[in-house]
């Protein structure tokens, strides 16, 4: 798992503003086929193909970047020490199959967010 501050975006070094490509649902019965993966499977150009798989990139990047943010102030609130029921950065990490180390660094990220005023959208 990648550490917090690695993370491109707000947060990053390099800051991106790429619109990703919408991610669309897949029905069940093409989710299941391994072989299936957002209709790309069916695209014959190469042109279209790296297009539209590039866009799918850009689109789970984003989504990740976006979710990390949400982990790390969840794993702050948790851990506020004014919380009657604060989590330690151990219960944290087993809740959220992280390192303790990691959880730590994550908890320290969520209140700079939080402290800067960079919340997720």
């Amino acid at each position: 798992m990648p550490e917090p501050d690695a993370a491109q975006g707000r947060h990053g070094s390099a800051p991106r503003r790429l619109k990703p490509a919408p991610l669309l649902f897949e029905p069940a019965a093409a989710a299941s086929d391994e072989a299936h993966f957002f209709d790309l499977e069916s695209i014959e150009d190469p042109r279209e193909l790296l297009s539209r798989s590039t866009e799918l990139v850009l689109a789970f990047r984003a989504a990740t970047d976006r979710a990390m943010e949400f982990q790390a102030m969840a794993a702050a609130q948790l851990a506020d020490p004014r919380r009657f029921d604060r989590l330690t950065p151990a219960v944290i990490a087993e809740r959220a199959e992280w390192t303790e180390d990691y959880a730590k660094k994550m908890v320290e990220f969520g209140r700079e967010l939080m402290r800067s005023g960079e919340l997720p959208d």
